[in-house]
């Protein structure tokens, strides 16, 4: 189905953090999301360019949301999980132009 009105966020924090970080969206109107693992390379001057130590274990939440909240969602997740916090995050959007099996809330009722 095209849409115009989603967006998916990626959120990559440090290994353990995914939950927090879906706690967080949570609090600005996403429903849910999917936990990837991964494990993250970087030049070890890069790590010490911006000031991080570098962890590689990695977790990614890929989040669709509508896109109105979008920009709620990322700031939350910048504001407490971001590179300056423990869990090390970056976060970022792309555009959904297709989707399929998303259940508005008024629907599940």
């Amino acid at each position: 189905m095209k849409t115009n009105n989603h967006e998916v966020i990626f959120a990559i924090v440090n290994s353990s953090f995914a939950e927090d970080v879906m706690d967080v969206a949570r609090e600005q109107g996403a429903r849910g999301g999917t936990i990837l693992t991964g494990r993250g390379v970087a030049k070890e001057e890069a790590a010490a360019f911006f000031g991080i130590a570098l962890h590689s274990e990695k977790e990614i939440l890929m989040m669709v949301v509508d896109k109105d909240i979008k920009d709620n969602v990322l700031h939350a997740i910048y504001h407490e999980m971001g590179m300056g916090k423990p869990a090390q995050g970056i976060a970022f959007s792309l555009l959904v132009s297709d989707v399929a099996g998303l259940v508005k809330e008024t629907e599940k009722a």
